[in-house]
């Protein structure tokens, strides 16, 4: 490998030996490569993917990362080659000082198995540094009396690299009076010492001007030079001398700032000014001249930092003595720092899976943890559990990590959530311990389906609702969560009265809340029977059914039903007798009428609203019966117009009203006889008329007369076609019974009453209906009114005051 490095100009070589490197790896688990330092960053250090069995693709998609401690990442994966690479440019030095070999360990996690690889990366020395001296110019005073062959210690250069590329030797710039010589000492570390070949003479030069130069042994070879000033001054023959040449103290780390380590001492033979010494901290490289202070008079060392063993183990510090002339010698201190347990350990959540199923039966991994403590024997040796009794536990992984995995099956609906608490304590003393928490959801699966709070519903609509109203709402539960616990509610396909129900009803897939999609008639339906599906969102999807009996509450919407009397479909109107010799109480005719609602809003009612001859006739409030209240007076109109209103008991109540007219004569030629005369009350009452009215209304009657004489003539033709006598056997239009059932089933018939005659009139037109004679009261039934065929005489006849030899024929289906 070292040979590689010396063709460091070709920078395929330095690769090639990069690649050479991967091949160092054993059969235990443990992965080795080595590179060497200041490669460039995304430089190949090993096939990692090769190594670890996968496919390069495969680095993605198994999760596969590093994990190992520390604030800076020296290398990194690469996915698309399949192999770990430079984070960026790598310094031996500053990672690993002069350590004989410099290792460098990281962790590959395979995240979907929760595997941990080890991989060491040894890097290799390249000579990138220099040796050199930390000081430019060093001042030697040599008394000029000193002998040859007297040796003069001189600063040692500080090369970091190692090895080779390391310092090897020392050069002394040619002259008269000096050599150089180089001790070395056990360790290898080579001190340069100047020597005196030949006698100083002060008079003749007081100032020597020197270069020591101080080269590697690396390719090219790399150089540092020190300027030296010998300064001859008067005779001082003997340089002081430590009492050890190499001390040693141990202090534990957590020794208080100002503590002393230890005094040293050195001698001087001389007397006077020539002995008097003082004791100089040679210059150390980093932050080790931060950490110790040296007493110059007394010697003493302390410490001027608080020491921590995690950060180092052992510090080399290299001292002075001085004599008053400048005569030095050298000594060497080593420091050992003691650990004690001043870390608490540390808990690393290295890998996390976020939630557990509650499907999942024990041993099922949630997570990789590492705990590290960064103290060393006993006060380094950490205990792990879980506080309180959780379905969790411990298993050993690699090296520090461990595995958190179930202890048995979980069920989220009676626990969802779990806080850990992780606790990892060391086994120093007093023991240290550290907490932290992990909260871990229960991953929810269908395993409930929706149930609803009650086995069925009932629900209660008016109707004539408004369309889109709402009408019930129901509601499910699911103990799941998510899209498990998510309902969507919908009717069974049913059909009413041949339509799909879902005309009628919809439900809101979300809320459970049902709207009419119609209007409802409590006349048509009463009930609707609904089931209502309420189905989660899981995988599969679970369901299930609740009954809902949906009732149609009636109201007042239908207004009282007139069977009879018909109105005719001609636009007349009927006309009943009354004879004059009715007594009082004396039945001319009945209302009939019905209300398609139900209850209180189909009871009818009935009242006369309006009469021609007030007190004349009276109108049965439950039965519609219209009979006389007195006696008929010959001063009594043969023509009384009654308006009767029907009315139900409904909140608000509706009412229907019809016109009656009746005539009052004793036969049927005393009708045709009378009905020319037949005027309302008011054509009578001549108090307001003028002359000139009253010459009006005549010139106006006898206009109508000449057309009504015209008329008649034109019909004298088809006299013979008329059969108006013979046709009057029949009786009163029937009407089906379908016409007549109510809401209730009650069933009505029609009735005629002590009469078998009708008359109709309106403004352009009269008929008479003369059915068979029948004066007494009978109830017609179904069949005989089916059968009945009334006959019609027009006004205009009824205007010839009764000449029943002009009376026609009218279709009956017109009355």
């Amino acid at each position: 490998m070292m040979d590689c490095l010396r063709f460091r100009n070709g920078r395929g070589l330095v690769l090639l030996c990069a690649l050479l490197g991967t091949l160092w790896a054993t059969q235990s688990g443990l992965i080795r490569y080595s590179v060497p330092e200041e490669l460039d960053k995304g430089s190949f250090v090993g096939a990692i993917a090769k190594d670890l069995g996968l496919e390069p693709r495969e680095l993605a998609e198994r999760g596969v990362r590093i994990v190992s401690r520390g604030k800076t990442q020296l290398f990194a994966l690469n996915p698309r080659g399949g192999s770990l690479v430079t984070a960026g440019r790598i310094d031996r030095e500053e990672l690993c000082a002069q350590s004989a070999r410099c290792l460098v360990t990281i962790n590959i996690l395979v995240e979907d198995e929760l595997k941990i690889f080890e991989v060491e990366i040894e890097i290799t020395d390249i000579n990138d540094n220099a040796p050199g001296f930390l000081t430019e110019e060093l001042e030697i005073n040599i008394v000029e009396l000193t002998d040859p062959g007297t040796r003069f210690p001189l600063k040692t250069a500080f090369d970091p690299d190692v090895g080779t590329n390391s310092l090897q030797n020392y050069q002394l710039n040619p002259n008269d009076h000096f050599s150089l010589a180089v001790k070395s000492v056990p360790d290898g570390t080579k001190y340069p010492e100047l020597v005196l070949e030949r006698a100083l003479d002060r008079e003749e030069k007081n100032v020597h001007q020197l270069v020591l130069s101080a080269s590697d042994g690396g390719d090219p070879v790399r150089s540092g030079s020190l300027r030296i000033h010998v300064i001859v001054l008067d005779a001082n023959d003997n340089p002081p001398v430590f009492t050890k040449a190499e001390y040693h103290v141990s202090v534990p780390e957590n020794a208080p700032v100002g503590t002393r380590l230890l005094t040293v001492n050195a001698t001087d033979p001389d007397e006077g000014f020539n002995a008097q010494v003082s004791y100089i901290l040679d210059k150390m490289p980093g932050k080790m001249s931060q950490i110790f202070y040296l007493n110059s008079v007394t010697g003493d060392i302390s410490i001027l930092k608080s020491l921590d063993y995690e950060d180092a183990v052992f510090y080399e510090i290299k001292i002075e003595v001085q004599d008053g002339p400048g005569l030095r010698s050298r000594a060497k201190i080593l420091v050992t720092v003691l650990d004690v347990n001043d870390n608490a350990p540390e808990i690393t959540i290295t890998s996390f899976t976020g939630s557990v199923p509650e499907e999942a039966t024990a041993g099922r991994e949630i997570a990789l943890i590492n705990v590290h403590d960064r103290d060393s024997g006993q006060n380094g040796q950490v205990t792990v559990y879980i506080l309180g009794n959780l379905p969790f536990k411990f298993e050993k992984s690699v090296g520090h990590y461990y595995r958190l995995v179930t202890a048995r099956s979980l069920d989220r609906e009676q626990v969802s959530e779990y806080n850990l608490t992780l606790k990892a304590i060391d086994r120093g003393s007093p023991p240290l311990s550290t907490q932290t928490h992990i909260t871990l959801p229960v991953a929810d699966i269908n395993d409930n389906p929706p149930a609803f709070a009650r086995a069925s519903y009932t629900a209660y609509i008016p109707e004539n609702n408004p369309r889109g109203a709402s009408i019930f709402s129901v509601i499910a539960h699911d103990p799941d969560s998510a899209d498990n616990a998510r309902i969507t509610y919908a009717l069974t396909e049913d059909t009413l009265q041949g339509v799909p129900l879902s005309t009628y009803v919809s439900i809101n897939a979300d809320t459970g809340i049902l709207y009419a999609l119609q209007s409802f008639d409590y006349e048509q339906f009463r009930d609707l029977q609904l089931w209502v599906t309420a189905s989660d969102s899981g995988v599969p999807p679970l369901s299930s059914n609740v009954s809902l009996s949906l009732f149609v509450l009636d109201q007042n919407d239908n207004v009282p039903e007139i069977l009879y009397p018909a109105l005719p479909t001609d636009g007349s109107t009927g006309v009943e007798l009354a004879p004059r010799s009715a007594e009082p109480g004396y039945l001319v005719t009945k209302v009939v009428a019905v209300d398609r609602d139900s209850g209180q809003n189909a009871w009818l009612s009935y009242r006369l609203l309006k009469a021609s001859e007030p007190g004349l006739f009276a109108v049965g409030l439950h039965t519609g019966e219209v009979r006389t209240a007195r006696a008929l007076l010959d001063r009594d109109a043969l023509k009384q117009s009654l308006v009767v209103a029907v009315q139900d008991h409904g909140q608000p109540p509706l009412s229907a009203t019809v016109t009656l007219t009746v005539a009052v004569a004793d036969s049927i030629p005393d009708v045709l006889a009378d009905l020319g005369s037949l005027e309302s009350p008011a054509e009578h009452d001549g108090s307001g008329l003028t002359l000139y009215l009253v010459v009006a209304v005549a010139a106006v009657s006898c206009v109508f007369l000449a057309f009504v004489i015209v008329l008649l003539a034109l019909r004298m033709r088809r006299w013979h076609k008329s059969r108006l006598l013979q046709a009057a056997g029949g009786g009163l239009a029937g009407v089906g019974a379908s016409h007549f059932v109510g809401v209730d089933g009650v069933r009505a018939f029609l009735q005629t009453y002590s009469h078998e005659v009708s008359l109709t009139a309106d403004s352009r037109k009269s008929h008479v209906i003369f059915p068979q004679p029948n004066y007494a009261d009978t109830l017609i039934s179904h069949e005989s009114c089916g059968k009945s065929e009334p006959l019609l005489v027009s006004q205009d006849l009824l205007e010839v005051k009764g000449d029943p030899e002009l009376l026609q024929n009218r279709n009956p289906s017109r009355a």
